[in-house]
Formats: structure tokens, C-alpha cells, sequence
């Protein structure tokens, strides 16, 4: 590895396919810019959930390497995302009261009530990964973003506390040490997805971000800047393929190659479709193509949507839904979403992030770019020229990583 003083931040998105690493600096103009990336398949996962630890370790190892050799930096550590649909958001109040003399809320205050929100009494098998603020109240008067500098006399506030199942996350970690590298921070996909492709209009306004990755989706709504809801649905590219592989009496590589080549929701305008496969053509019905992604969309359209009622959100965010990831590329998702969620719907759009712009394109890589982004941020570095989109979040974030990652 070259020698260097400039600092350098990593994202590691371990996921159902793959796992994928995006290492990440600052250029002379203080903007992120991507220096090395990296996409190893995976077969050690399930649904997002570390199935077999060795199969794990060893494309995590592979994946490191790779991207070692192109950034040139040593990595042995990274902001890493917790996936599963054993991973469960949920909102709690917390109340103190405020015994300074002067009754002026501190920094310390702050933190102890986001403290009091996350004291509860969780199952033996399962810890907070996060802790999101979403508003303070300060004696009646609500949605305070930052309570900092008021006086009163009781002060609460409201938080998205996120879980996951503890076997599930000593399985991610066993992985990880095998892997030879430390997570310094850890968050769940979609809002290091949303760092990566959301702008501040869309996050105050109120927004979803649907990640379709290949063995879950994993939902955030972002609403006057903060996280106000986080999911995990256990269905994503790989249940397209496993329908098109039965509806198409076909082998699973050949229906993968019908996913990746003629996937679409629009109406076909040819009556038949074929896929190169091992020196061998395989012909299938269009409508039948089309009839099996369309229905696996649109059940999953349909938890998404249940998502958005147990937030109260549904038909209810004006920035509409942000989809990303590898399975979000089937042609004619967003106008199919728009009639299915009644709400805007558009394919992600990567901010601007310098370096290597082939990784910055391709939408597999929102998680790792993000997770890269979270790492520069997480680390107190404030890129010039990228969006701060959790503005006063992000001490929160920093202070609540650091008291629960570990629990």
C-alpha cells in the first residue's frame, strides 16, 4: 500500500448477493470522491442474514483485497450495514426534568433523554442498534429540532429505536473478525442508501427510500430531516428469480439472466424473449416474463405500503418514494409504484460524489457509497459540496453509535 496522511473512509455493504466496498477521501476542494471500490459475490448469506460465517468471511476478505488493490489504502475497518428482517424499528418517548438553577438545556440533557427513551425492557435475544431522534417537546411546546439553549423545566422527546435479533448480529460479527476488519460504526442499509441518493429538498419534504436489494428490501422515511421509520421486508431480487425460474420451468442461472436482461413491468412489445445460457439459447413467452415480475412487484409494493400505514404515511409524503439497489433497475418500477402507492415515485439518483465515476453510477452501490459517506461524517469530516443531509442529526447519531454499538 502507498504511503499517505490523507484520512480515507470506507463503506462495507454485506449483503445477500454480495458484499460490496467503497473506500472513499476528501479531494483539494474538501468533496468526497470515490478512490477504490470492489464487488465479491457471496453465497455465506440468507435474506440478508449471515447463513455460513466461512463462506462470509472469506468474500469479505476477497472484496478488501480487491479494493486495497485499487485505492491503494490499508483497510481494516468501516462503517458496516446490520440487514435481516430480524432488524425492527419502533417509536418511544423520553422524559427528564431539568434541575439546572438557570433550567437551561445542555448537551448533557439532551443526551440523557434520548437515554430515557432507549431505557426499556427488550427480550433476552435482541439489542438497540440506533437510537433516532425525531422531535423534543420542552414543557408543551413541540417539535423542537434542537433543544439546546431553552429554558424549562421538562423536556422529552420523541425517538425511532431500532432493533436487531442478537444471534443475527454475533454471526455478522464472527464474519466480520474472520474477515480481518473492525466495524467502527454500524447502521442499517436503507439510511446509508438514503445519505447516498437523497437531497435535502427531498428529506425535509418527507420521503421513502425502498432498497430492493436481492434477498430483502429494506424501507426509511425521512421527514423534516429525521428518520421517522425503518423496515426490513425478507423479499427482493433473488424471489423474482426463484418465480421466474418456476413460471418458466427453467434452471435458477437462466432465470437470473431473464431478471437481468428482460425484467420489466411495461407491456411487452415482442412475443418472445431469449437468453444465452452455457452456448445455449433459451426462448420464453414475453407475457409470461412480464406476468411473473409483475406480480412478485406488486406484493411487494403491497409491504411496502403496509410499512407506510404503520408510520402513517401512506399516500402522505411529498417527496414520494426513492427506490435503489441492484433489483430497482426493472424497467418501468417507478410508473408501476406511482398507480400501486398513489404517491411520486422516481429511481434513485446518486449525489454527487467525485473519483470513480462507474461505481457513482451504478445504483448496487447507493449502500457502500452511502455507508462511505456515514463513515466520513460519523468521523467528524464535513465534505464540502455534498449535503449535510442530517445536519444537527448527525451528533446525535455519533454520541448514540458510539453508546450502543457495543451493547
Amino acid at each position: 500500500m502507498r504511503e499517505t496522511n490523507t484520512p480515507h473512509f470506507v463503506g462495507i455493504d454485506i449483503g445477500t448477493s454480495a458484499v460490496r466496498v467503497v473506500v472513499g477521501s476528501v479531494d483539494e476542494q474538501g468533496r468526497p470522491e470515490i478512490i477504490g471500490y470492489s464487488s465479491v459475490e457471496n453465497s455465506g448469506m440468507r435474506r440478508g442474514v449471515v447463513a455460513h460465517a466461512e463462506e462470509t468471511a472469506v468474500a469479505i476478505s476477497e472484496a478488501l483485497a480487491d479494493a486495497e488493490r485499487l485505492s491503494g489504502r490499508h483497510i481494516n475497518g468501516g462503517t458496516i450495514n446490520i440487514n435481516g428482517a430480524h432488524v425492527e424499528g419502533f417509536n418511544s418517548r423520553g422524559v427528564i426534568a431539568i434541575s439546572a438553577a438557570n433550567r437551561e438545556i445542555t448537551v448533557e440533557d439532551r443526551l440523557r433523554v434520548e437515554e430515557a427513551a432507549a431505557v426499556m425492557k427488550l427480550p433476552a435475544n435482541r439489542e438497540i442498534i440506533q437510537v433516532f431522534p425525531k422531535a423534543y417537546r420542552l414543557d408543551g411546546q413541540d417539535n423542537i429540532k434542537d433543544p439546546i439553549g431553552m429554558q424549562g423545566v421538562r423536556l422529552e422527546v420523541d425517538t425511532h429505536i431500532v432493533t436487531a435479533a442478537t444471534p443475527n448480529l454475533r454471526l455478522l460479527e464472527s464474519a466480520l473478525e474472520k474477515g480481518s476488519v473492525a466495524p467502527k460504526h454500524r447502521t442499517v442499509s436503507s439510511l446509508a442508501s438514503a445519505e447516498a441518493v437523497l437531497t435535502r429538498q427531498q428529506r425535509e419534504a418527507g420521503t421513502a427510500v425502498i432498497d430492493i436489494g436481492a434477498g430483502t428490501t429494506n424501507v426509511v422515511i425521512i421527514e423534516d430531516g429525521e428518520v421517522q421509520h425503518v423496515a426490513v421486508i425478507p423479499v427482493g431480487g433473488v424471489h423474482v428469480t426463484n418465480d421466474l425460474a418456476i413460471g418458466l420451468k427453467t434452471d435458477l442461472d437462466v432465470a437470473e439472466k431473464v431478471k437481468i436482461e428482460h425484467a420489466s413491468i411495461l407491456k411487452p412489445v415482442r412475443s418472445t424473449v431469449s437468453v444465452t445460457y452455457d452456448k445455449k439459447q433459451h426462448i420464453f413467452d414475453a407475457d409470461d416474463v412480464h406476468m411473473v415480475v409483475e406480480a412478485r412487484i406488486e406484493e411487494l409494493l403491497e409491504l411496502v405500503d403496509k410499512e407506510l400505514k404503520r408510520a402513517n404515511r401512506s399516500r402522505k409524503l411529498p417527496g414520494g418514494v426513492v427506490f435503489t439497489g441492484g433489483t430497482s433497475q426493472i424497467k418501468g418500477l417507478d410508473d408501476f409504484a406511482k398507480e400501486k402507492l398513489e404517491l411520486p415515485a422516481r429511481i434513485g439518483v446518486m449525489q454527487e460524489v467525485g473519483g470513480l465515476a462507474d461505481a457513482a453510477a451504478d445504483l448496487r452501490f447507493a449502500t457502500p457509497i452511502g455507508l462511505m459517506l456515514l463513515d466520513m461524517l460519523l468521523e467528524g469530516q464535513h465534505p464540502a459540496g455534498h449535503p449535510n443531509n442530517y445536519s444537527g442529526m448527525i451528533d446525535n447519531i455519533t454520541s448514540l453509535f458510539k453508546r450502543f454499538k457495543n451493547r
